[in-house]
């Protein structure tokens, strides 16, 4: 019998408290909503947020977090290193992170990429049509060819990350940038996967298709059984030849 996935959304739950538009749109918190979307996806899913004492990542948390989502945006810097480490470590050990939105500036993400993680942005209400460019990648199953989401903040190239092991999703918007807006990547045993949409004014999160994409998103960052790798100074497997 399979073991259920166990998820943790973690948030920064700053916007909702301060404004009231986003506060309309995501009373109970953004990560509320999301986690609601992955329990009807089958997963065994928990919540953590900024002011929690430990940001609500203690290591008993974390050692039963399967995968980890992420939102941040207004209070990067107020994250503790040591929660950022413990999160590291975690995530090279098998835990797969799945990073949204504002979160590509999170310290935890830039610190597993190595890059500054920089873009161009605007809210302006912009069109994104978000282009499936990875038709058989887990991430993107039951979708059609796109996405479309009628009003979105717009994230442009150049996107400041490493080159992504498999890209999924690149969107288009109608001011005429492009986006690479679902990356994927291996760090240690960990899985990780960076999906763009999902702007705090914005109801992007109620959307069914990107309640789709979470869903699988957390399928595809879950740890895989396998053998657990050693380490260190090694006897020879085999007889040494005099």
């Amino acid at each position: 019998m399979s073991k259920t996935i166990q998820v943790t959304v973690w948030n920064e739950f700053r916007h909702e408290q301060k404004n009231e538009k986003v506060k309309a749109i995501y009373p109970d918190g953004m990560h509320a909503v999301i986690a609601q979307a992955l329990r009807e996806g089958g997963f065994e899913v928990g919540t953590a947020t900024l002011d929690e004492p430990q940001h609500g990542l203690t290591d008993e948390v974390l050692a039963r977090t399967d995968v980890l989502f992420w939102w941040g945006h207004l209070a990067h810097g107020e994250v503790a290193d040591e929660v950022v480490e413990r999160v590291y470590a975690r995530v090279l050990a098998g835990m797969g992170l799945v990073v949204l939105h504002s979160g590509h500036f999170s310290k935890i993400f830039k610190r597993l990429m190595g890059t500054s993680c920089d873009l161009k942005w605007r809210e302006a209400d912009d069109r994104e049509r978000l282009w499936v460019v990875a038709p058989g990648h887990p991430v993107a199953a039951g979708l059609g060819e796109s996405i479309v989401l009628e009003r979105e903040e717009m994230y442009g190239e150049h996107f400041d990350i490493p080159e992504p092991d498999e890209l999924v999703f690149v969107s288009w918007f109608s001011g005429g940038e492009v986006f690479r807006s679902g990356a994927s990547y291996r760090r240690g045993a960990g899985r990780i996967f960076y999906f763009r949409p999902g702007h705090e004014t914005y109801p992007t999160y109620h959307n069914p298709e990107i309640q789709r994409v979470l869903v699988n998103a957390a399928g595809w960052a879950a740890p895989t059984p396998g053998t657990a790798p050693v380490y260190g100074n090694a006897k020879p497997v085999e007889g040494v030849q005099p």
